[in-house]
């Protein structure tokens, strides 16, 4: 539990992007979305069998109340329709399920809807060195998403097998209308004492993200 202050490592990855956009003097639009909530048992706490509506309509059934993060998520990705954004790129430490599929410190896990925005952040994780790799997202884990009898979707499985890509499903039944990655940086965000990710740095946030979107940024503006 004492690592829980890591899971707003996404969000301070896009604080740490948006400063390099600034620096770099990218010229063209860079937009930020931060859904922050205080993540806390209460009276208003979700609790299972919940049905909870999103802001685009869409409702959920809380088969997991530790799977919460993405339901945040995706209410922000509801949001950035709003700027008729050329792609979307959402950052999340989402899911242990990721790095017991790439082992921490290895790599964070790639999802994406789009080729080019796939081949785009390829290049930048190889320039910067903050490694990413691709897992699948097949139909099969939207099916399994929307297996409630109550809502729309569920905002976990009944399985635990493939969370991390279950998880991605689920982002992407609100990222519709642009093209999409999402990053789930939980393998790398954050250094534990003995940690393989020790090589980073002292123990605590990593910082993963900043320099992989930053190149990504300076790469645009080359290209």
């Amino acid at each position: 539990m004492l690592t829980m202050k890591a899971d707003m490592s996404g969000g301070a990855a896009v604080i740490g992007a948006l400063n390099a956009a600034s620096q770099l003097k990218v010229p063209y639009p860079v937009i930020g979305i931060i859904p922050a909530t205080e993540n806390m048992v209460s009276g208003s706490a979700t609790r299972p069998s919940d049905v909870v509506t999103a802001s685009n309509g869409i409702t959920i059934e809380i088969t997991n109340t530790d799977a919460e993060g993405r339901l945040i998520l995706a209410d922000a990705l509801v949001y950035a329709e709003k700027y008729t954004p050329e792609y979307v790129i959402d950052i999340a430490t989402l899911t242990g399920a990721a790095s017991i599929a790439l082992g921490t410190g290895s790599a964070a896990a790639l999802f994406t809807n789009e080729d080019n925005l796939k081949n785009d952040l390829i290049s930048a994780s190889n320039k910067s060195g903050e490694k990413i790799w691709q897992l699948p997202l097949y139909p099969e884990y939207t099916e399994w998403m929307k297996a409630s009898d109550i809502s729309d979707l569920r905002n976990s499985p009944s399985s635990r097998n493939t969370g991390a890509g279950t998880s991605a499903a689920f982002l992407q039944e609100f990222a519709k209308s642009y093209k999409w990655a999402h990053l789930d940086i939980a393998p790398m965000a954050y250094v534990q004492t003995n940690s393989i990710l020790r090589q980073l740095g002292p123990s605590g946030a990593t910082g993963f993200g900043v320099r992989l979107l930053s190149y990504l940024m300076m790469n645009r503006i080359s290209n």
